[in-house]
């Protein structure tokens, strides 16, 4: 049996859509689980302290992408935000962001529930809790009433996936960049073999030429950062943030993601999310507590 809190229908503004380096569009992993980290770390000050989130699943409900491509344009630019002047009258100097605004709905595994003594007073805090916060460094204009759910079974799974449509859950596809690496692609032409759409025209005997579009996989497939990779060793940095801390450079993994509808869903597990500390070989990534391979 599963203890579930759903956050249904978070509003959020103006959240951070540069996922990585190199990849623009739904928000990292690393923020998601982020967010659920800090909503546990506040109810530590109140009588829920035991609570702990284990694992999460994020549902895209609408996202609307900060960007625009005019007539005849190659490609999209980022619409940047009216920044107020400065002292003198002229524009700021800033460094553009990719932003969005969407709508999701969380579903929070949580552990150590025994300080739940009244789950209507444990939601109400979580509504409470929710609006003083920001999330995937959007803000936070409103979101639907919190619900603690017990699930147990295919029945009880069933119903909450109905409560998450319409929407789209995110799954890892790391499958799909393991098979394509394995015929000898590196893990950025593996990336783009599944994302890239293919045209081919075929002409008939009479001269009519019809065109064909196709993918390698059938799916919503999509670019999504997971973690980090450690590329330097641990040690001190000069005015770094946390002097307790070891400090290290690191870099974005980039994989593979899906969006799968929730109606496919039948073991909670395939969409659930936690943190995966690796230290032999320093990583530090978000994976599913149950990656599986959907049938398109």
């Amino acid at each position: 049996m599963k203890n579930i809190l759903l956050i249904p229908h978070i509003k959020i503004q103006n959240a951070n859509a540069l996922s990585s380096p190199y990849t623009i569009g739904f928000p990292a992993m690393t923020a998601w689980l982020g967010a659920i980290h800090y909503l546990e770390r506040q109810l530590k000050k109140t009588e829920f302290e035991e609570v702990k989130f284990t694992s999460m699943a994020v549902v895209c409900r609408k996202i609307d992408l900060q960007t625009y491509r005019g007539d005849g344009d190659f490609v999209h630019s980022i619409i940047g935000t009216g920044n107020p002047l400065d002292k003198n009258g002229k524009r700021p100097s800033f460094i553009e962001e990719a932003r969005c605004h969407l709508t999701v709905s969380l579903v929070i595994e949580c552990d150590e529930i025994d300080s739940i003594d009244d789950e209507d007073e444990f939601t109400e805090l979580i509504d409470a809790l929710l609006p003083r916060m920001k999330m995937a460094g959007g803000d936070i204009l409103g979101a639907g009433s919190a619900d603690f759910l017990n699930i147990d079974g295919e029945t009880e799974t069933r119903d909450l996936m109905r409560r998450l449509m319409p929407g789209h859950c995110l799954l890892e596809r790391r499958d799909l960049m393991k098979s394509s690496m394995e015929t000898g692609l590196d893990a950025v032409d593996s990336l783009l073999d599944y994302l890239k759409v293919t045209h081919h025209c075929d002409v008939d005997e009479n001269g009519k030429v019809e065109w064909t579009t196709t993918r390698k996989e059938k799916g919503w497939l999509v670019p999504i950062a997971t973690g980090f990779h450690g590329i330097t060793e641990l040690g001190e940095a000069v005015n770094q943030r946390d002097p307790t801390i070891p400090h290290r450079f690191a870099e974005s993994i980039v994989t593979l993601g899906e969006f799968v509808m929730p109606y496919r869903i039948t073991n909670l597990d395939n969409i659930l999310w936690h943190y995966h500390p690796d230290l032999e070989n320093n990583l530090y990534i978000c994976q599913q507590n149950q990656p599986v391979k959907i049938d398109s």
